[in-house]
């Protein structure tokens, strides 16, 4: 007699998969899902006196697209979280390439942890260090007027210079880690065929390495991105407060205007544009990765 279809869906795999991953599902749901449903939700809610009026409105997203501080702050974010992007995905390919391809199997590890250690200490820690470095009075003002070079301290700090070193050298490591992931899966044959058929290794880099390496490139340029977009420790450290990003303006919102309707509105409008920014990027690689027709 054969068993029961409840029966075999019990002893399947995908049955026994999906009872392995539902702790972790559960976990995620509740840590990640439900704060973001409730973001959503009070985003469509009136604000009122100390309390929250649970009444459908659109006013929220039309006081904050018609806010001219709201787009100024939210464009601000952008630039940097780009620059930052660049910048980071740049120096990083470089050092994830000679990891890869210059040194021997043995000693690859050995980079990687290297590269791990700034994650030993605080975030806020690092930020604070790059404070002291860049600060009137800090280590690279006090090298170049002891060298001579200058007569009096640069103002370092409290720009969007300042701010894009500092979370550049903050995720650096998340940057290189997936780029040399894909450059490990590289076929090194392809390399050496290319190089037999009289290409340069310039050529041989453009037309088979990078392409082969984009998806490592790609989720490089996801993971630096979206978080920096919404950081908001460097900008009050490093920005002195005076060049907010959104994250700095949510939370203005959220804790001492105790908007929380419209702090969630400029959340919610945060994420769909750093979705729509991500979407793009993921677009134009596919069509570059395609090549043309």
């Amino acid at each position: 007699m054969s068993a029961s279809p409840l029966r075999r869906l019990a002893r399947s795999e995908t049955a026994n998969g999906y009872l392995m991953v539902s702790p972790t599902l559960l976990y995620a749901m509740l840590l990640l899902a439900a704060p973001l449903i409730t973001i959503f939700a009070y985003s469509f809610f009136k604000d009122g006196y100390l309390e929250v009026i649970h009444e459908f409105t659109l006013s929220n997203y039309v006081e904050a697209w018609s806010d001219p501080i709201f787009r100024a702050i939210l464009l601000r974010s952008v630039i940097v979280s780009g620059l930052v992007t660049f910048v980071t995905v740049v120096l990083a390919f470089p050092i994830a390439y000679f990891i890869s391809f210059n040194l021997a199997p043995a000693h690859k590890a050995r980079w990687l942890f290297l590269i791990t250690i700034p994650f030993w200490t605080s975030y806020l820690i690092r930020v604070f260090q790059w404070k002291v470095i860049l600060s009137y009075n800090g280590v690279i003002n006090s090298l170049l007027m002891g060298a001579g070079i200058i007569d009096e301290p640069l103002q370092m700090l409290n720009s969007i210079g300042a701010i894009a070193v500092t979370l550049a050298h903050a995720y650096a490591p998340f940057a290189i880690l997936p780029i040399f992931v894909s450059l490990e899966k590289i076929d090194r044959s392809l390399l050496e065929a290319g190089q037999d058929l009289g290409e340069s290794r310039l050529m041989t880099f453009w037309r088979v390495t990078l392409p082969l390496a984009m998806p490592g490139v790609i989720g490089a340029v996801m993971i630096v991105f979206i978080p920096t977009i919404g950081d908001y420790v460097t900008p009050v450290i490093i920005g002195g407060g005076k060049l907010p990003m959104v994250a700095n303006m949510i939370q203005m919102d959220m804790l001492k205007i105790d908007n929380k309707p419209l702090g969630s509105a400029i959340a919610v409008s945060s994420m769909l544009v750093v979705a729509a920014i991500a979407l793009t990027f993921l677009f134009l690689n596919r069509r570059f990765l395609r090549g043309p027709k």
